[in-house]
Protein backbone atom coordinates (compact mmCIF):
# COMPACT_ATOMS: atom_id res chain seq x y z
CA UNK A 1 0.00 0.00 0.00
CA UNK A 2 1.30 3.45 -0.87
CA UNK A 3 0.83 6.28 1.57
CA UNK A 4 0.86 9.91 0.56
CA UNK A 5 3.54 12.21 1.90
CA UNK A 6 3.12 13.69 5.32
CA UNK A 7 2.16 17.36 5.34
CA UNK A 8 4.32 19.88 7.12
CA UNK A 9 3.28 20.75 10.66
CA UNK A 10 2.95 24.47 9.92
CA UNK A 11 0.22 23.74 7.35
CA UNK A 12 -2.11 22.30 9.96
CA UNK A 13 -4.92 24.46 11.25
CA UNK A 14 -5.99 24.46 14.90
CA UNK A 15 -9.12 22.45 15.71
CA UNK A 16 -12.04 24.23 17.29
CA UNK A 17 -14.85 22.06 18.57
CA UNK A 18 -18.42 23.02 17.71
CA UNK A 19 -19.84 22.09 21.12
CA UNK A 20 -21.44 25.01 22.93
CA UNK A 21 -21.71 23.47 26.37
CA UNK A 22 -18.94 24.47 28.81
CA UNK A 23 -19.32 21.07 30.47
CA UNK A 24 -17.98 19.24 27.42
CA UNK A 25 -14.97 17.03 28.07
CA UNK A 26 -11.80 18.90 27.12
CA UNK A 27 -8.50 17.04 27.18
CA UNK A 28 -6.50 19.38 24.96
CA UNK A 29 -7.06 23.01 23.90
CA UNK A 30 -9.39 23.36 20.89
CA UNK A 31 -10.42 19.68 21.04
CA UNK A 32 -13.79 19.14 22.65
CA UNK A 33 -16.05 16.17 23.22
CA UNK A 34 -19.78 16.01 23.74
CA UNK A 35 -19.63 12.89 25.86
CA UNK A 36 -21.41 14.71 28.67
CA UNK A 37 -23.97 16.42 26.45
CA UNK A 38 -26.88 15.24 24.38
CA UNK A 39 -25.39 16.58 21.16
CA UNK A 40 -22.59 15.31 18.97
CA UNK A 41 -22.10 12.09 17.03
CA UNK A 42 -21.20 8.62 18.30
CA UNK A 43 -17.70 7.18 18.29
CA UNK A 44 -17.28 3.41 18.05
CA UNK A 45 -14.38 1.08 18.67
CA UNK A 46 -14.56 -1.68 16.06
CA UNK A 47 -12.84 -4.88 17.21
CA UNK A 48 -11.61 -7.63 14.88
CA UNK A 49 -10.12 -11.07 15.46
CA UNK A 50 -6.63 -11.56 14.06
CA UNK A 51 -6.85 -15.28 14.68
CA UNK A 52 -9.51 -17.92 15.30
CA UNK A 53 -7.56 -18.76 18.43
CA UNK A 54 -9.50 -15.95 20.09
CA UNK A 55 -12.54 -18.22 20.27
CA UNK A 56 -10.64 -20.46 22.67
CA UNK A 57 -8.71 -17.93 24.78
CA UNK A 58 -11.25 -15.10 25.02
CA UNK A 59 -12.66 -16.62 28.23
CA UNK A 60 -9.32 -15.88 29.88
CA UNK A 61 -9.65 -12.19 29.11
CA UNK A 62 -7.02 -12.11 26.37
CA UNK A 63 -6.97 -12.30 22.61
CA UNK A 64 -5.19 -11.08 19.49
CA UNK A 65 -7.21 -8.18 18.14
CA UNK A 66 -7.10 -5.45 15.53
CA UNK A 67 -9.11 -2.28 16.20
CA UNK A 68 -10.30 0.80 14.37
CA UNK A 69 -12.14 3.95 15.43
CA UNK A 70 -15.40 4.70 13.61
CA UNK A 71 -16.80 8.22 13.39
CA UNK A 72 -18.96 9.83 10.69
CA UNK A 73 -19.10 6.59 8.73
CA UNK A 74 -15.33 6.26 8.39
CA UNK A 75 -13.10 3.82 10.25
CA UNK A 76 -9.57 4.95 11.12
CA UNK A 77 -6.79 2.54 12.04
CA UNK A 78 -3.01 2.45 12.34
CA UNK A 79 -0.47 0.12 10.75
CA UNK A 80 3.16 -0.23 9.76
CA UNK A 81 5.20 0.61 6.69
CA UNK A 82 8.82 1.59 6.17
CA UNK A 83 8.45 5.34 5.68
CA UNK A 84 8.19 8.36 8.03
CA UNK A 85 4.74 9.22 6.68
CA UNK A 86 1.28 8.64 8.07
CA UNK A 87 0.46 5.13 9.21
CA UNK A 88 -3.20 6.04 9.71
CA UNK A 89 -5.53 4.61 7.09
CA UNK A 90 -9.26 4.62 6.35
CA UNK A 91 -11.48 1.63 5.69
CA UNK A 92 -15.17 0.93 5.34
CA UNK A 93 -16.54 0.59 8.90
CA UNK A 94 -16.57 -2.96 10.31
CA UNK A 95 -15.26 -4.43 7.05
CA UNK A 96 -11.49 -4.25 7.38
CA UNK A 97 -10.10 -6.71 4.80
CA UNK A 98 -8.27 -9.70 6.19
CA UNK A 99 -9.86 -9.69 9.63
CA UNK A 100 -13.00 -11.14 11.14
CA UNK A 101 -15.22 -8.48 12.67
CA UNK A 102 -16.08 -9.31 16.28
CA UNK A 103 -18.01 -6.38 17.76
CA UNK A 104 -18.52 -2.61 17.87
CA UNK A 105 -18.20 -0.87 21.22
CA UNK A 106 -19.83 2.51 21.79
CA UNK A 107 -17.18 4.80 23.27
CA UNK A 108 -19.07 8.07 23.64
CA UNK A 109 -19.90 11.19 21.68
CA UNK A 110 -17.81 13.87 20.00
CA UNK A 111 -18.91 17.37 19.03
CA UNK A 112 -16.31 17.73 16.26
CA UNK A 113 -17.83 18.09 12.82
CA UNK A 114 -16.54 16.01 9.84
CA UNK A 115 -13.97 18.60 8.76
CA UNK A 116 -12.69 18.95 12.31
CA UNK A 117 -12.36 15.19 12.64
CA UNK A 118 -10.31 15.15 9.42
CA UNK A 119 -8.05 17.91 10.74
CA UNK A 120 -7.76 16.15 14.07
CA UNK A 121 -6.71 12.90 12.40
CA UNK A 122 -4.20 14.74 10.27
CA UNK A 123 -2.63 16.18 13.39
CA UNK A 124 -2.46 12.72 14.93
CA UNK A 125 -0.73 11.36 11.82
CA UNK A 126 2.37 13.32 12.81
CA UNK A 127 2.64 11.08 15.88
CA UNK A 128 1.55 7.88 14.13
CA UNK A 129 3.90 7.44 11.20
CA UNK A 130 4.24 4.00 9.67
CA UNK A 131 7.86 3.56 10.70
CA UNK A 132 7.04 4.10 14.40
CA UNK A 133 4.63 1.15 14.63
CA UNK A 134 5.63 -1.44 17.23
CA UNK A 135 3.65 -4.57 17.99
CA UNK A 136 4.14 -4.32 21.76
CA UNK A 137 4.43 -0.60 22.52
CA UNK A 138 2.67 1.25 19.68
CA UNK A 139 0.18 -0.87 17.77
CA UNK A 140 -3.29 -0.27 16.33
CA UNK A 141 -4.88 -0.73 19.75
CA UNK A 142 -2.64 1.89 21.35
CA UNK A 143 -3.71 4.23 18.56
CA UNK A 144 -7.40 3.54 19.20
CA UNK A 145 -6.98 4.03 22.93
CA UNK A 146 -5.39 7.41 22.33
CA UNK A 147 -7.93 8.56 19.73
CA UNK A 148 -10.99 7.39 21.67
CA UNK A 149 -9.81 9.13 24.81
CA UNK A 150 -9.11 12.39 23.00
CA UNK A 151 -12.47 12.34 21.23
CA UNK A 152 -14.70 11.10 24.05
CA UNK A 153 -12.78 11.11 27.32
CA UNK A 154 -13.30 7.34 27.64
CA UNK A 155 -10.71 4.57 27.54
CA UNK A 156 -11.08 1.39 25.52
CA UNK A 157 -11.66 -1.92 27.38
CA UNK A 158 -8.46 -3.31 28.87
CA UNK A 159 -8.94 -6.74 27.32
CA UNK A 160 -8.50 -5.32 23.83
CA UNK A 161 -4.76 -4.75 24.25
CA UNK A 162 -4.01 -6.94 27.26
CA UNK A 163 -1.81 -9.33 25.27
CA UNK A 164 0.49 -6.46 24.27
CA UNK A 165 0.86 -5.45 27.92
CA UNK A 166 1.72 -9.03 28.80
CA UNK A 167 4.12 -9.07 25.88
CA UNK A 168 5.85 -5.96 27.22
CA UNK A 169 6.70 -7.99 30.30
CA UNK A 170 7.54 -11.14 28.41
CA UNK A 171 8.48 -10.18 24.85
CA UNK A 172 8.65 -13.77 23.70
CA UNK A 173 5.03 -14.56 24.49
CA UNK A 174 3.78 -13.82 20.96
CA UNK A 175 4.45 -16.32 18.17
CA UNK A 176 6.50 -14.99 15.27
CA UNK A 177 3.54 -15.66 12.99
CA UNK A 178 1.57 -12.99 14.81
CA UNK A 179 4.28 -10.36 14.61
CA UNK A 180 2.71 -8.65 11.61
CA UNK A 181 0.73 -5.46 11.29
CA UNK A 182 -2.66 -4.51 9.93
CA UNK A 183 -1.24 -2.54 7.02
CA UNK A 184 1.13 -5.29 5.90
CA UNK A 185 -1.59 -7.90 6.10
CA UNK A 186 -4.08 -5.76 4.25
CA UNK A 187 -1.51 -4.78 1.65
CA UNK A 188 -1.86 -8.25 0.15
CA UNK A 189 -5.49 -7.46 -0.59
CA UNK A 190 -4.78 -4.23 -2.42
CA UNK A 191 -4.09 -6.06 -5.68
CA UNK A 192 -7.58 -7.52 -5.70
CA UNK A 193 -10.13 -5.70 -7.83
CA UNK A 194 -12.16 -3.22 -5.86
CA UNK A 195 -10.13 -3.32 -2.66
CA UNK A 196 -8.61 0.09 -3.27
CA UNK A 197 -12.06 1.55 -2.80
CA UNK A 198 -12.44 -0.19 0.55
CA UNK A 199 -9.04 0.70 1.99
CA UNK A 200 -7.55 4.15 1.62
CA UNK A 201 -4.36 5.74 2.95
CA UNK A 202 -5.20 8.61 5.25
CA UNK A 203 -5.78 12.01 3.54
CA UNK A 204 -5.51 10.59 0.04
CA UNK A 205 -8.84 12.20 -0.80
CA UNK A 206 -8.70 15.20 1.53
CA UNK A 207 -8.50 18.00 -1.03
CA UNK A 208 -9.61 20.68 1.45
CA UNK A 209 -6.78 20.11 3.92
Amino acid sequence: MKFCSKKQGNSLKPIRGSGKSPSCFCLFPKIHSACQTQGGVPVYLNVYDLTSMNDYIRWAGIGVFHCGVEVYGVEYAFGVHSYPTSGIFEVEPRRCPGFRFRKAIFMGMTSLNPNQVSEFMERQSLNYTGDTYHLITKNCNHFCKDICYKLTGNSIPKWVNRLARIGAICSNILPKALKVSAVRQIKDYESQEGEKQRLRPMFQRRSSI
